[in-house]
């Protein structure tokens, strides 16, 4: 497997996370809870713009090298 597909499965990941992590803060009752899953998934936004970066500069890196 590449490292973009890699990328691409973390990616993935961290988004499903994310969407969970908004599940749970939004049935819950529990404050304190609530308010974790929420910066949880606040983080996962951080782990999500990190990964794409990475996933575009693995293609540009990639189309790059195929040029020379």
């Amino acid at each position: 497997m590449t490292v973009k597909k890699d990328l691409e499965k973390a990616l993935a990941a961290a988004e499903s996370a994310k969407g969970t992590y908004a599940t749970f803060a939004t049935s819950t009752d529990d404050q304190g809870a609530q308010t974790m899953f929420e910066q949880m998934s606040q983080d996962m936004d951080r782990h999500i713009a990190q990964l794409n970066s990475r996933v575009s500069s693995t293609s540009e890196t990639k189309l790059s090298n195929q040029q020379q």
